[in-house]
């Protein structure tokens, strides 16, 4: 049987109970403050109590505390409807073949209020019928790769997305689409960059901030740009999300550059330390950089193997040798420290970090600044990091450096070339040198420039 008040608990059940009031119920609620119209909806189980949460007019939720109710009273009802129409996805022979590939996520995706959850709209009918504009870019395909959050992402994931790269680059598909959630999605594009040797075609890693059911979601401009980038000439590993609130572009940045720099805001999406390579506003692309490969005939060459036993530590004020130690007598083969300022740690875990190497145990750099280079020959602390066996990751971001250390270490267990791999720019993830306008760069002086960086 199902529940009329789904979600609601204590004095708000109560209440909602003595005035009839049920889930989908239009209302109008009378508060201390104001009142407002809207549908009742039901509530996760993990909510807070005594809060009464509506739907209003513009789609936007609200939850009222019960202490600010003055009166609720039942106008009609409503209940919500989730399916989306399918409508079959157009084929056109001038347009580029792209394969979307669905991992999780919010980019696909509208909230069920009856449990709270995420539906995946994800066949390339549901997909026409939410974003139409994508059946004028391209000819579009749709696997569910899996269905996971994206703070679940796991190396055998990052594996089998690789795979199905290539699979579908052999098959002659001209781009792929991964739709992935965001908090993880750099940890992501790193990987596949790292593990696709000789990419072919694009891939390019979309997402949203916000669900496609909220009037301010950013899910179908992600989409429509992703594509755009998909059928570009742009062979790379990329991630395409908005680069403004006001939905006016999105931004291209390298796969092992970018960082999601807000925890909610639609713009959260930043390369570090260089420009992006792109923008996409009104499907048109305008580079800021040259330096990219461009599409070929190569033939991609898969490195999947990954080393899964390494940490990401980052260092702090009062760190003690028993978290290193740990790392050690558990077998681990690779730790990435995000160290402090130009890459320092405590000098009270030195015995451990001499352990650590003298055991195995690579450890690599970075600098948890993220904007910047680790600099270890300016300070006694880095030289005798150093000295110890400890290798500077240059400006390599710490997630980046944990992917790249567990992708170098599932391709060799011979301390030299680990050492020279992680020193080699494989995928674009060190640079040269910092360019004083990537730390805040603004779009509009960027627009008004010359390509930035040009390709050596």
């Amino acid at each position: 049987m199902s529940d009329s008040l789904k979600g609601y608990k204590e004095k708000a059940r109560e209440y909602l109970e003595k005035n009839n009031i049920q889930i989908w119920d239009v209302v109008e609620l009378k508060t201390k403050k104001t009142t407002l119209q809207g549908i009742i909806l039901p509530r996760n189980e993990y909510s807070a109590p005594n809060f009464i949460e509506i739907k209003l007019k513009n789609n936007y939720n609200l939850g009222i505390n019960l202490n600010d109710v003055i009166e609720i009273k039942k106008t009609g009802k409503k209940e919500a409807i989730y399916k989306i129409p399918e409508k079959k996805f157009p084929k056109n022979k001038n347009l580029p073949n792209i394969k979307l590939l669905g991992t999780g996520g919010t980019v696909a995706s509208r909230l069920d209020y009856t449990t709270g959850a995420v539906i995946p709209s994800f066949t390339p009918g549901e997909l026409f019928s939410s974003v139409p504009e994508l059946a004028e870019i391209c000819n579009l395909e749709c696997e569910t790769a899996f269905e996971i959050l994206s703070e679940n992402m796991k190396p055998e994931y990052w594996q089998e997305l690789a795979e199905k790269v290539k699979s579908a680059a052999d098959a002659g598909i001209d781009g792929i689409l991964i739709g992935h959630g965001t908090d993880t999605m750099s940890f992501t594009s790193a990987a596949l960059a790292f593990m696709l040797e000789n990419l072919s075609i694009p891939v390019v890693i979309t997402g949203s901030q916000r669900s496609s059911d909220r009037p301010s979601s950013d899910a179908a401009l992600n989409l429509i740009n992703a594509a755009v980038v998909a059928s570009s000439d742009i062979s790379e590993v990329l991630v395409t999300m908005l680069g403004s609130s006001s939905h006016d572009y999105g931004l291209i940045h390298r796969g092992t550059l970018v960082r999601k720099m807000h925890s909610s805001v639609r713009e959260a999406f930043r390369t570090i330390d260089q420009v992006p390579l792109g923008m996409i506003k009104n499907r048109k692309i305008k580079m800021f950089s040259s330096d990219y490969k461009k599409r070929s005939n190569r033939e991609i060459i898969l490195k999947t193997k990954f080393e899964k036993k390494i940490a990401l530590v980052y260092s702090y004020p009062g760190m003690e040798s028993e978290l290193i130690d740990f790392y050690i007598d558990n077998g681990y083969k690779g730790i990435v420290f995000a160290g402090t300022g130009l890459g320092h740690t405590s000098t009270y875990i030195y015995e451990s970090i001499k352990r650590a190497i003298q055991e195995g145990i690579t450890i690599l750099m970075t600098t948890q600044t993220l904007h910047g280079f680790v600099g270890m020959d300016v300070y006694s602390t880095g030289r005798e990091l150093q000295n110890l066996g400890v290798i500077p990751g240059k400006n390599i971001l710490p997630e980046v450096g944990y992917v790249k250390l567990g992708w170098v270490l599932g391709q060799t267990q011979d301390p030299n070339e680990i050492k020279n791999l992680l020193l080699t720019n494989i995928a674009g993830e060190f640079i040269d040198r910092e360019l004083p306008i990537a730390f805040n760069y603004n779009i509009d002086r960027l627009l008004k420039s010359k390509t930035f960086v040009k390709k050596q």
